[in-house]
């Protein structure tokens, strides 16, 4: 049955050309995506087709405009929502408004909230568990979610100190014989750190909080001997540490702290003799009460939909190549 409608997005502002796009870029995007006949008259936007898709899509608009009214979107958001809704909004249960709790306001007025079902389990799971895994490809939020979970905390004074943690396994932990002090010769492999962290703070707070070492940021290696109490600790890329480390690690945390542990199994950069210490976690771990595992795919990945095309043509790669190829 063939329906007609007309969405009133109410006036010809900022808002309205985050959703249209520019030069109606973003409604071209919408019928294909919806499968629709979809332009805009002014402030109303008309749309016609397949009665259940019309209803769809005007779902996914109200859900744009409650997302705009938390804070504002570009027009490239708004289309990666709607892939995101396309990919999630029919084949799962229909994630709730309280689902999509606001978890920080960033510097520039930006709210991060989780887009998918993952994503909102994920931090359901760290508000209820002393340590979680984010297991999954790149782009799915993994880490950018878990600091902002930690900067969070560190407003509401639940915890003391945030730390940030990476194995610097390129360097294979021999930085003696890189140029340069010790931060100089680590950097590189924390700046991601570094970026995710100013883009939630500002640089004057952020630079405040890192001189005072209320966030420290800092190789794995630099975790042996410590423990660590009343602290939200992430580490990251735990796919690439050894066995040893990941039980140093885990052995560290202490009273009042939470732990996220972030990995992809499918970029491990250890030597092919040594054995993904997150791997081995993943087997020794999985009935301990207080730990969770939450496992990411392609759908939750928020970053250009290309992404998630990439993602899911290696993972197709990798399941069927050869196994004396795979050793190669």
């Amino acid at each position: 049955m063939i329906k007609e409608e007309i969405f009133d997005i109410g006036d010809l502002d900022e808002r309205f050309y985050a959703v249209v796009g520019r030069a109606d870029e973003n409604l071209r995007k919408f019928e294909e995506i919806f499968n629709l006949k979809i332009i805009a008259r002014g402030t109303d936007i008309f749309v016609k087709g397949e009665s259940e898709k019309v209803d769809e899509f005007l779902d996914f608009l109200n859900n744009i405009m409650r997302e705009y009214a938390k804070s504002p979107l570009s027009s490239k958001e708004v289309l990666n929502m709607a892939y995101l809704y396309k990919n999630h909004g029919k084949e799962e249960e229909k994630i709730s408004e309280e689902e999509y709790e606001t978890i920080l306001i960033t510097h520039r007025k930006k709210a991060i909230t989780p887009k998918t079902k993952n994503q909102h389990l994920y931090i359901n799971s760290i508000k209820h568990n002393d340590i979680v895994f984010g297991i999954g490809p790149a782009g799915t939020g993994k880490t950018y979610l878990a600091m902002a979970m930690a900067v969070s905390y560190l407003k509401a004074q639940k915890i003391n100190k945030i730390i940030l943690t990476r194995p610097a396994v390129e360097a294979g932990e021999k930085l003696g014989f890189l140029p340069g002090s010790i931060a100089e010769k680590v950097d590189p492999y924390l700046r991601p750190l570094y970026d995710a962290l100013f883009d939630m703070l500002d640089y004057e707070k952020a630079s405040y909080l890192l001189e005072k070492q209320m966030i420290e940021i800092a190789p794995l290696a630099f975790m042996r001997g410590r423990t660590l109490n009343d602290a939200f600790i992430i580490l990251d890329e735990a796919q690439n540490s050894t066995k040893e480390q990941m039980k140093m690690f885990l052995t560290r945390i202490g009273f009042g702290s939470k732990v996220v542990i972030t990995g992809d199994m499918t970029q491990v950069d250890l030597p092919k003799k040594e054995q993904s210490g997150l791997k081995e976690a993943i087997y020794v771990l999985k009935d301990i009460k207080g730990i969770d595992f939450i496992f990411f795919d392609e759908k939750d990945v928020v970053r250009h939909p290309i992404v998630q095309r990439i993602v899911k043509a290696y993972e197709i790669y990798e399941q069927n190549i050869p196994q004396d190829k795979s050793q190669d």
